[in-house]
């Protein structure tokens, strides 16, 4: 069934719906006009032109009257003389008023008038010339308007501003009191993004190196393809699938491909987008989503990173709060995964990494009952992978993908997506017409190692540098059960003043007390042989020191692997803590025997590196002296260089 699926055509078209519903997808229609989403650009042009509006009825009820400007004298005392002047009214200074007869000033012809008084003007003599010609004369307080004009323009804006905020209100309450077209409603809409099932162009040829999460979800394919084929048998298709794995190993791709195999439309959400300030908000961006795919129906709604609203939820003894926008909106989704019809073919796809700390009511059977865990390659996975990411890359002869592929343990997709990237803008920067093999190897150190820093350093700082990834090397390679040396560099790269790279032959997920503590005596090689040689430390083991803690602790808290603890695990688990519920309790003495057992292990391995070393003193010396020389040293070189024979190396210890 898995290889019908797989080999379907996903643009096959998909069976007829239910004739008395009919297909949704084609025959559903809004009840009322779509209204334009809100912006606020749309409001400033509703604004402009209200203020538009505003200053057409002032132009329209209360127009300027045309006047022209004359001087005091010659013109208006002339026209004054010549009996011209109808009527005048005065603002202060300012006088306007009325010819008998239109007069031409400066090309400009009107009856209404207006001029200034001059100061110096006498007064007497204006006003006798005017009763003289039994002109009409007014006065007005300065600055004084009409009624109408005084309206307009002392209330006009601020009415018309009222009247936008009434609409706005009308807006938002005609569409439901904040619904999904009120401008309010918009926050409560969802953010999820939608393709098209004929827009999708991610299939199941697109994901490699996971082929057992991929045919996990052929028969969810299968089904929103053929979904009358497991109706008739009373099946039922889990409504929820949990996709979990650690980062980069392509959960939403995979959620995509089944979309794209599918052919149906893809809501892609992330769930931090539920989450606003407002409590209540995501709860309906929730129910505004599983609305919209089901109107879309048979749909796929994806939520990545599903632990940011679905973490456990704390109960009467927690310390969170059972009120928050989180638990309201996790609370939203378990009772829409629980609402709709199985029957109406909408599948939610959940990714994320931490599957511990969700909520034990998303995974009960009727949500997220199918859990779908989506491991990292293997050296096999990863070669897929990588022809699948070179695919549009024109690679060199000398490009081998497998053996690239087995110098990548523990990467997963993106980490690989990013090699292939980087190798490629190499040979992009040394102008090769294709990727070649060094450009991989150039790219992988730089992921791996970090990139070169161009600092200057001393002689003594130089020779200690040596020694110390020397220490590193020769306890690798002499370790029964420690990962063999691929490269050594004294090269400063990222945060580190020199390089030890060690990779396993094959991948590795199983790990046995040997080799843990070859590892903890591989990280303390470099400081142990800092004390042979030079008799003092320095601060340049801080990171060792780091992993060597980690692992020691690991074998006596996580492992069972110190006899006095037992076969019983003492450290909190991931996401846990004192303050939450689930973090087994620990007693002091209990604390205190931990402690004593990781110092007791760290303890004999670096007795064991030290014998180690001051046996093999004359390898350690013509490592160190290599390095100084070259800088750096291949696996052969660096194996060479320490007078030790790398087949034989595990059987020389």
């Amino acid at each position: 069934m898995a290889d019908e699926a797989r080999s379907a055509d996903p643009r096959t078209p998909l069976p007829p719906r239910d004739p008395k519903r009919g297909d949704v997808r084609v025959e559903r229609a809004p009840e009322r006009p779509p209204m334009l989403p809100w912006s606020g650009r749309r409001f400033l042009a509703i604004l402009a032109a209200l203020f538009l509006l505003n200053w057409l009825i002032v132009s329209i009820f209360a127009p300027p009257e045309k006047r022209i400007d004359v001087p005091y004298n010659p013109t208006f005392l002339a026209q004054a003389r010549d009996g011209n002047v109808k009527e005048i009214s005065s603002k202060g200074d300012t006088v306007q008023g009325e010819f008998k007869k239109d007069v031409t000033y400066k090309g400009d012809t009107a009856r209404n008038f207006e001029t200034e008084i001059p100061t110096f003007a006498n007064d007497r003599q204006l006003s006798q010339l005017l009763e003289d010609q039994n002109v009409t004369i007014s006065a007005e307080p300065p600055n004084s308007r009409s009624l109408l004009e005084t309206l307009l323009f002392s209330f006009g804006p601020t009415i018309l501003l009222v009247l936008l905020f009434i609409f706005l209100l009308r807006r938002a309450a005609g569409a439901g009191g904040g619904g999904p077209g009120g401008v309010l409603g918009q926050f409560g809409r969802s953010r999820a993004k939608l393709v098209e099932g004929e827009k999708q162009t991610v299939n199941f040829e697109d994901v490699a190196g996971i082929d057992e999460a991929e045919n996990e979800l052929v028969e969810v394919v299968d089904f929103l393809r053929n979904p009358d084929k497991y109706v008739k048998l009373g099946a039922r298709i889990p409504r929820g699938v949990l996709l979990a794995g650690q980062p980069g190993t392509g959960k939403t791709l995979l959620a995509r491909a089944v979309a794209g195999e599918a052919g149906v439309p893809f809501f892609s959400s992330s769930a931090s987008e539920f989450i606003e300030a407002i409590v209540g908000v995501g709860a309906s961006r929730v129910r505004d989503l599983f609305r919209q795919a089901e109107e879309a129906a048979p749909a796929i709604i994806f939520i990545d990173e599903l632990d940011a609203i679905g973490r456990a939820r704390g109960g009467s003894g927690g310390v969170v709060s059972g009120h928050d926008e989180r638990e309201q909106t996790l609370n939203q989704i378990l009772t829409e995964m629980d609402g709709f019809d199985p029957a109406a073919g909408v599948i939610v796809l959940g990714a994320t990494n931490r599957p511990d700390v969700l909520d034990a009511a998303l995974l009960r059977p009727g949500r997220f009952d199918r859990r779908v865990f989506v491991q990292a390659p293997d050296s096999g996975g990863r070669e897929q992978i990588l022809r699948v990411h070179t695919r549009s890359v024109p690679l060199g002869d000398d490009v081998d993908l497998a053996q690239i592929a087995q110098s990548t343990p523990g990467m997963v997709g993106a980490d690989l997506a990013n090699l292939v990237n980087e190798a490629a803008l190499l040979a992009a920067r040394r102008a090769h017409e294709r990727v070649q093999r060094a450009d991989f190897t150039d790219a992988l150190e730089k992921i791996v190692l970090g990139a070169e820093r161009k600092i200057l350093l001393n002689a003594d700082d130089r020779r200690r540098i040596a020694y110390h990834e020397g220490g590193h090397a020769i306890v690798g390679m002499l370790t029964p059960g420690a990962d063999p040396v691929r490269k050594v560099s004294i090269i400063p790269r990222g945060q580190a003043l020199g390089v030890t790279l060690s990779t396993p032959e094959d991948d590795q997920f199983n790990y046995s007390r040997e080799q843990l503590e070859a590892k903890i005596r591989v990280s303390a090689g470099g400081r142990v042989a800092e004390e042979i040689t030079f008799g003092d430390i320095t601060t340049g083991a801080e990171s060792d020191i780091q992993q060597v803690t980690r692992l020691a602790r690991g074998m006596v808290a996580r492992w069972g692997m110190s006899d006095k603890v037992g076969f019983v695990t003492v450290a909190a688990q991931d996401g846990q803590s004192p303050l939450l519920p689930g973090a087994e309790p620990v007693s002091e003495a209990t604390q205190e025997l931990v402690d004593a057992e990781v110092r007791r292990i760290v303890d004999e391995q670096l007795d064991e590196t030290r014998r180690l070393l001051s046996d093999n003193r004359e390898k350690l010396d013509a490592l160190a002296t290599a390095l100084l020389e070259h800088e750096t040293l291949d696996e052969l070189d660096a194996y060479a260089a320490a007078g030790i024979d790398r087949v034989a190396a595990p059987a020389s210890a």
